[in-house]
């Protein structure tokens, strides 16, 4: 992973898990209010009622005229204390180390809550009844200890999701930029070779040696340069361009085309023959020429040295073949997408038959591939859904 690929996923990842925290935490927190409220009306209601019941057998106890013993209450977690008017212990369960605020009927501290009710009979010493408990405390700790685990959790949880979402995110990206990073060597190698030819051919030319044969060189030369800057132009701008439907035949354009790689086919000394038909279309012009030449380059470049090109239109079918190295089945399920080569060890970079491709689709023309390793290979279109009705019909 390279420095801004590292940034990009940090940055991600950051603006992620900051987001899906920060709403879990609301979430969160949210909850733990609405369980505190319930807590506390819950700890409330049982300290009331336990009050209540004390008061109550107090009351009973001096009405009848018998002692009230205090006893301790059937819930463990909540004490009791009776006090007189002077705030003296009459008798107490709670825990000695606070004081009682008596200005409150109810509070808490960090450790109980307390509930304050009073008697105001003057024929009962007991005035004060304070009731405690530490129930709702532990609750909240318990609680809150849970929220924190939850949101740890879920933090980690968010923070490996979002890594495997962002390496997902990520990978056509890189691909994409191995693939670009691929095309731009390949491309830079392919170039190589024409203008090294070139170059070489002119440096002799001015020399005065084989004046004819460089003129076939330079021009062969200047046509491959020609033919990659074309594909490269194509391929990058050629969606902004709308497509110019002209009635033509295909015969000529293809005998043209055979016609211009016959300059380009002298280096390795290969020949190609043409048997060719009148076929009548009706589709935009360049994207035709493209068709052709990718077809008949693609053959070139992959064809042994001193073989043929066989170039025939037979009953609306353009086929091209050649005999080079040919494409193993597994290459074949690859070879029409972008920056994809049927041999890392031949020419072209990968752009051509993924522009032969996007115009088969575009007009829906069958395109087929029948290759033998080592043998032969051939490409095939079928332009029978293009023909121009107007020209059959006469």
């Amino acid at each position: 992973m390279n420095k801004d690929e590292r940034k990009a996923l940090i940055s991600f990842l950051s603006i992620y898990i900051v987001s899906a925290i920060f709403l879990i935490g609301v979430i969160l927190y949210i909850y733990y209010k609405n369980e505190t409220r319930m807590l506390e009306e819950t700890c409330s209601m049982e300290l009331s009622n336990a009050s209540m019941h004390i008061k109550t057998e107090i009351m009973n106890k001096y009405m009848k005229k018998q002692e009230f013993n205090a006893s301790k209450l059937t819930k463990e977690n909540i004490k009791y204390g009776l006090f007189d008017k002077d705030k003296n212990v009459i008798f107490s369960y709670l825990d000695k180390d606070f004081e009682i605020d008596f200005s409150k009927t109810t509070y808490e501290n960090e450790f109980y809550n307390y509930f304050i009710t009073t008697l105001d009979d003057e024929n009962i010493p007991i005035k004060y009844i304070v009731i405690e408990t530490c129930q709702e405390v532990q609750d909240k700790n318990k609680l809150k200890i849970f929220i924190l685990i939850i949101l740890v959790l879920s933090s980690i949880f968010i923070g490996c999701i979002g890594y495997l979402l962002a390496k997902i995110l990520l990978k056509p990206v890189r691909q994409r930029v191995e693939s670009m990073d691929k095309f731009i060597k390949d491309s830079a190698h392919e170039l190589n070779t024409p203008i090294t030819v070139l170059m070489t051919s002119v440096s002799m030319l001015k020399s005065g040696k084989n004046p004819q044969k460089m003129m076939k060189y330079i021009l062969s030369s200047s046509k491959q340069i020609s033919q990659i800057y074309n594909d490269i132009h194509f391929s990058a701008f050629n969606e902004i361009n709308e497509d110019v439907f002209e009635e033509f035949n295909l015969k000529d354009l293809v005998s043209e085309s055979t016609e211009y790689f016959n300059d380009i086919s002298i280096t390795k000394n290969i020949v190609i023959k043409s048997t060719l038909e009148d076929c009548f279309i009706k589709m935009d012009k360049t994207k035709t020429q493209k068709l052709v030449n990718n077809l008949i380059s693609n053959a070139i470049k992959y064809s042994n040295k001193d073989s043929i090109v066989e170039v025939s239109l037979s009953n609306n079918i353009l086929n091209v073949k050649n005999f080079g190295i040919g494409i193993s089945s597994e290459e074949q399920k690859e070879i029409f997408k972008r920056y994809k080569r049927g041999n890392n060890n031949e020419g072209g970079f990968g752009i051509g038959l993924d522009i032969v491709k996007r115009i088969c689709e575009e007009y829906s023309l069958l395109l087929t591939l029948e290759s033998q390793m080592n043998k032969k290979t051939i490409f095939s279109i079928d332009f029978s859904s293009i023909l121009n009705k107007e020209y059959i019909q006469k």
